[in-house]
């Protein structure tokens, strides 16, 4: 792994600066855990996978409105904090391609960890709205079939990329055994994130 220039601990106090609105720190928590969980899985720094996850909509709660801006104000404030250039692209790789950010349209990402990143951060809805559906709204309710049936119907959390979530299959992981340590994942933080 390539230094990062930012620590666990100002990655959070990064995340409590510029992060107010609840649904995107939960967003961003959720990435940590599934990012630690895959980092593991590979015998990969789960604390720099995981700082990774926590900071790579760093910059949402200021360009939802604009989010053609996305990723690039991240850039700034992350370069303005010390944060390498590895772990800037790193960020930046989420919002390639063509259903990323139009200023990276043509973009693509290639290594393991960008692959990863994009999967991990965009399965957070998909077991997020699973959670949501049970009679409880908890994650320990959601099974991993019914995870894996709610996955492959396209109609159900239709805004969440199943091609991107696919992407773990690039970085060597099936996609049944990413759904699964994700969910497991998020399942053991479940107090952490209210769910």
């Amino acid at each position: 792994m390539q230094d990062l220039g930012i620590p666990y601990d100002k990655a959070l106090s990064l995340l409590d600066e510029y992060v107010k609105n609840k649904i995107t720190r939960l967003h961003l928590i959720e990435s940590e855990i599934i990012m630690r969980a895959v980092a593991k899985r590979l015998g990969e720094d789960e604390e720099e996978w995981g700082i990774i996850g926590l900071l790579h909509d760093i910059d949402w709660d200021l360009t939802k409105e604009k989010p053609d801006e996305h990723c690039i104000k991240a850039a700034e404030i992350l370069k303005r904090e010390g944060a390498s250039d590895f772990l800037i692209e790193t960020i930046q790789s989420h919002a390639w391609g063509k259903w990323g950010v139009p200023h990276f349209a043509n973009k693509e990402r290639q290594t393991p960890l960008q692959h990863l990143l994009a999967a991990s951060e965009t399965l957070t809805g998909l077991i997020v709205a699973c959670a949501l559906v049970m009679p409880d709204k908890k994650l320990a309710s959601v099974s991993l079939s019914s995870l894996e049936k709610k996955f492959r119907s396209p109609s159900f959390a239709r805004n969440c990329r199943r091609e991107i979530i696919a992407e773990c299959e690039l970085a060597g992981i099936p996609l049944n055994e990413f759904l699964s340590l994700s969910l497991n994942a998020m399942k053991a933080n479940a107090e952490r994130l209210g769910l």
